[in-house]
């Protein structure tokens, strides 16, 4: 028995054993800890906005919600903003803040504008410090809430209004309240599943009379219905405890949306914009809802009320409106007629959403729109556009092959740009630098592969644009029926368009045919047959809107949404539908085979969000679908090697979000990109792992991009712009063994030793800049786990092996990025009065290959970086190495007179010291000695005075230093001439330091010590 106890023990040691031996590390988040998306806006332009509110108190407190891009927070009146949302659901649909206790925010997600791009919310949140830090305080599956109200008596009432789910029915939907400050919540009003709260409004007079707006509605893929039996108006007068509804004078059969507004000024009146069966427009009531009056049934009032028929009373004036709509609309008369200050042209971006007036000056109005922040000081007959908040929404983004290289992209509602990765200024990408190509809502964007004169654009329902940047002229090139009896061309919205990989010459549109052009869609052709469903169900846009009609083609269905020719073949192309189908040629379109049956456990019909073919294995596709317009909110990613005869799943429990793009590596297999709707996802396992990338935040990835020359990973999101990941060279060298690895080395690109420049810009702090990338060396390495106790440095070595720069190494788990900014350090210069800042930059080292060292304890890991010229820049290898060796000579003067500088000002420090109590003639004559030399060779008394020896030494080394090439013949002769005037204050320093002995022997008498100097290594080795 013994020996079987001793046999079982070994036994469970051995499993023990190899259970800890074959388990491997597995791609988490923390992996990309150091991997940083830098944000390049641009907010020249700016997105869809859904809410405004600011402190009743402190009116420069303003908190702005974007339909896909967070929350904004202003201290300054709106000057400039910062985001406080970034970790949370980036949709916002509502912002209440509690002017009791103004640092209490309650934010609802998910946008309530129901327009067929919203995205989703994930609950209701709760900050307490004035946005620092959140709390989910429940909703978490009612993806929209329209409201947030506070009862101004009771800080712990909170009615919300959740209209639920936009694409099926929901339980959730309803209004809420809650006594408890948010820690529970009960439902006070439902209709059904069909029906949610689209509004909620209490008496400011009478905290316990509420307000509420039920609304029936439903989004499909190809329809929109606003209205029905469940749309009505209540009233409570207990808070909510029991309800009525409030009818008379409010038009009869269905309603659809309704928008309340109490004004605060008047007790007891009401307003309403009602969608209506028979008779929409604006009501008023002026005895709490008993009975109401038909005020205004203009168009601008009643226009597309799902996306708009928001509007606020001015708190002061009752007869005073603000109308949301495709233009601002202003009432003076309780909205008996309205003015428009300004329309199409006009200055301000239309299809507005938001407003919020400050309550102690009514004259300021802030409104937000499909364009950004506008704000007025006059009430509302001008505005002014507030550029700093980068909450664009791509759809698609593209690149060119300049230096820097350009990226091109369509927006919601706001057209066609592109404009620099990178730009010259320090300050970063400015809102002038973006170019604009096109209106509309944009989409695809390519610039011609070989004529840099010619930009693709296209918007909704295929709209397709040739435009030429040197003339400015735009040719439509959209494909049109050419013969009698052709059935009408289905373009979706966001039709697709695709450039061909093989031919520059090729470009590619879908309708319900896929079309392909030679000629720069001067003329198509028809290279396939009707590639979809053809559901007559699903093609009755024109009825499409509910009790309000509205085709704008965004119900467009049963056309091609997604297009890729293989780099491989040309012949080989494939295509995405919006109704579910997945075709494949392999002959250039002559036939066609659908091989979505081929997909297990993907639901029918669903939406094809992008296909792939891979520039690996010709067999090889990657797709990608979206369900979530059936309120299918999984995420679907399959790949197939065999041309789609089977597919395999690549999704995993931890992808967050429906599914928009996929992108396979330019250089690794293995190496996949996926974007979400909740983010930017990277697989290093050919999709077996997935792991998600922490500094894109929850946005929605559209499309995604990689660079073939700079290997940046480029990302439209919906909501904050493009984003661009530096250089993805080091995750490709990311593996199995690289993550078991302790610490592990990876690769970069080849640095670019560009010369600063330097422009006189002074653009205050209301424009958003985009990030730069940053300049320096990228160094980057892994640690399999955070490095907290030892030593962690990091060490830069020339080619004899002679410690450049040492400095301290990043200590997070997972990829650590630091920059080496490519120079020596600055030149030791002593006590500097009256010299530039730059003057602590140090010289470029030269180009060429350097040896990295990462000291970690008492390992170290080596790996090579390279640096090479500015490609832009025109200078000869032979100009650079002149400049060098100029730069190097002024260096030296600097820190030879910076030695001098230091060691005279020292001794005027010691004596000083000793003649505090008692002048000594002899110390303070040597003193006066040291001083007079000393200003010989410094500035002193500040920056308007003719420079000294020190300083013309300076500023000829930052000039040479500003400039990449060879300096010129003055500036080299110039160098000479200054290198005899150090030399020649050498020679005066020498002759006082042969005095110094003697001083120092009277010192030595009088204070029993000595006055002391360094030599020039002591002095080097300062820090």
């Amino acid at each position: 028995m013994k020996n079987k106890g001793v046999l079982v023990f070994f036994i469970a040691i051995l499993l023990a054993f190899s259970s800890i031996s074959f388990s491997k590390t597995v791609l988490d988040s923390s992996a990309f800890n150091g991997l940083t998306a830098r944000e390049i806006g641009p907010a020249v332009m700016g997105g869809r906005i859904t809410a405004i509110e600011g402190v009743s108190s402190n009116p420069n407190i303003i908190y702005v919600g974007s339909a896909g891009g967070g929350i904004w927070k202003s201290i300054n009146g709106g000057t400039s903003f910062v985001p406080i949302f970034d970790d949370y659901t980036m949709s916002i649909g509502s912002i209440a803040v509690d002017q009791k206790n103004p640092d209490t925010v309650w934010v609802g997600t998910g946008e309530t504008n129901m327009r067929n791009t919203v995205s989703v919310g994930t609950g209701l949140y709760k900050s307490t410090d004035g946005g620092k830090h959140w709390k989910r305080v429940g909703f978490e599956s009612s993806e929209r809430i329209a409201k947030i109200a506070i009862d101004p008596e009771n800080s712990d009432i909170i009615y919300v209004a959740v209209p639920g789910h936009l694409w099926n029915d929901s339980k959730d939907r309803g209004l809420y309240k809650s006594t408890d400050g948010g820690k529970t919540w009960k439902k006070i009003l439902y209709v059904n599943e069909k029906t949610g709260c689209i509004d909620v409004e209490i008496d400011p007079q009478r905290p316990e009379v509420i307000y509420a707006s039920m609304w029936q509605f439903r989004r499909w893929p190809y329809f929109f219905k606003s209205g029905g039996p469940g749309s009505n108006i209540y009233r409570s007068d207990d808070g909510g405890k029991t309800w009525k509804k409030i009818r008379k004078g409010l038009p009869k059969g269905m309603l659809g949306r309704v928008s309340l507004a109490i004004a605060p000024s008047r007790p007891g009146t009401v307003y309403a914009n009602v969608e209506a069966e028979k008779k929409s427009g604006l009501y008023v009531s002026y005895d709490m809802g008993e009975n109401w009056k038909f005020v205004n049934g203009s168009n601008f009032v009643k226009m597309r009320p799902f996306y708009f028929s928001h509007f606020v009373v001015d708190p002061k004036d009752f007869r005073r409106l603000y109308l949301t709509g495709l233009f601002l609309s202003i009432s003076k008369n309780g909205g008996k007629s309205f003015s428009f200050p300004f329309s199409m042209g006009g200055g301000v971006h239309p299809d507005l959403h938001a407003i919020w007036i400050n309550p102690k000056n009514t004259k300021q109005v802030f409104v937000g729109c499909d364009g950004g922040v506008y704000r007025s000081n006059n009430y509302g007959r001008q505005f002014e556009f507030l550029s700093s908040l980068p909450v664009s929404q791509f759809y698609h983004v593209y690149y060119d092959l300049e230096t820097p290289y350009n990226v091109y992209g369509g927006l919601q509602d706001n057209g066609a740009w592109y404009g620099p990765s990178k730009s010259f200024s320090s300050l970063g990408i400015q809102n002038k630098e973006w170019k604009n190509v096109g209106g509309g809502d944009g989409f695809y964007v390519y610039p011609h592969p070989k004529d840099k004169v010619i930009v693709y654009y296209s918007w909704q329902g295929g709209e397709l644009v040739r435009f030429n940047r040197r003339t400015k002229e735009s040719r439509s090139i959209k494909p049109l029926p050419t013969k009698k009896g052709e059935p009408k061309y289905r373009f979706n919205w966001n039709a697709a368009v695709a450039l061909s990989p093989n031919d520059p010459e090729t470009i590619y549109i879908g309708a319900q045919f896929l079309f392909k052009s030679t000629n720069r869609g001067d003329s198509w052709i028809e290279i396939s047959p009707d590639l979809t469903t053809n559901d007559p169900k699903k093609q009755q846009q024109e009825k499409s809107g509910g009790l309000t009609p509205d085709d704008t083609t965004a119900e467009n269905h049963c056309s091609i949404f997604t297009i890729s020719e293989s780099p491989l073949n040309k012949n080989l192309i494939w295509v995405g539908t919006d109704d579910g189908n997945l075709q494949i040629t392999r002959d250039g379109g002559k036939s066609w085979n659908n091989v979505v049956k081929n997909i297990k456990n993907l639901p029918p019909n669903t939406w094809c969000s992008s296909v792939i073919a891979s520039r690996f294995k010709e067999g090889k596709a990657y797709a990608t679908f979206d369900g979530h317009r059936t309120g299918d909110m999984k995420t679907y990613v399959f790949v197939t090697e065999d041309y789609g005869n089977t597919w395999k799943p690549l999704t995993k429990n931890n992808i967050k979000g429906y599914a928009h793009i996929i992108r396979e590596d330019l250089k690794n297999e293995n190496l996949l990109f996926l974007g979400t709707e909740f983010g930017l996802y990277v697989s290093i396992d050919g999709g077996e792992n997935w792991a998600k990338v922490k500094s894109v935040h929850s946005v929605a990835v559209r499309d995604i991009q990689i660079h073939p020359k700079t290997n940046d990973l480029i990302l439209a999101t919906h909501g904050r712009g493009i984003l661009i990941i530096d250089d993805i060279t080091p995750l490709r060298a990311l593996n199995e063994k690289v993550l078991e690895s302790s610490a592990y080395m990876l690769p970069s690109r080849p640095s670019v030793m560009s010369t600063p420049t330097y422009f006189q810009e002074f653009p205050g702090n209301g424009e958003f800049f985009g990030k730069n990338p940053p300049e320096g060396a990228m160094i980057t390495y892994y640690l399999k786990k955070r490095h907290i106790f030892g030593t962690l440095k990091v060490q830069v070595l020339d080619k004899d092996g002679k410690v450049i720069q040492e400095f301290p190494g990043g200590k997070t788990r997972g990829i650590n990025r630091i920059y080496w900014g490519m120079r020596y350090k600055g030149p030791k210069m002593g006590a500097s009065p009256g010299l530039s800042l730059m003057i602590n930059v140090g010289p470029m080292v030269p180009e060429g290959e350097y040896t990295v060292r990462l000291i970690k304890n008492r390992k170290t890991y080596e790996s090579k970086i390279k640096l090479i010229p500015d490609p832009i820049a025109a200078h000869s290898k032979e100009d650079r190495e002149i400049r060098y060796k100029a730069v190097m000579r002024l260096y030296n003067m600097l820190e030879r007179l910076g030695y001098i500088v230091d060691n005279t000002t020292s001794l005027m420090k010691q004596i000083e010291n000793m003649n505090k109590k008692k002048k000594y003639k002899k110390l303070e004559k040597f003193r006066k000695e040291l001083l007079s030399f000393t200003k010989s060779i410094v500035q002193y008394g500040g920056f308007m005075m003719e420079p000294k020896l020190r300083g013309r030494v300076s500023g000829l080394y930052i000039y040479i230093m500003m400039y990449g090439g060879k300096p010129t013949d003055s500036q080299l002769h110039n160098i000479d001439v200054l290198n005899f005037e150090v030399e020649k204050a050498k020679k005066g320093y020498d002759l006082l330091m042969k005095k110094l002995p003697s001083i120092n022997k009277y010192v030595k008498r009088k204070f029993g010590k000595q006055l002391k100097i360094k030599t020039f290594e002591e002095y080097k080795k300062i820090k």
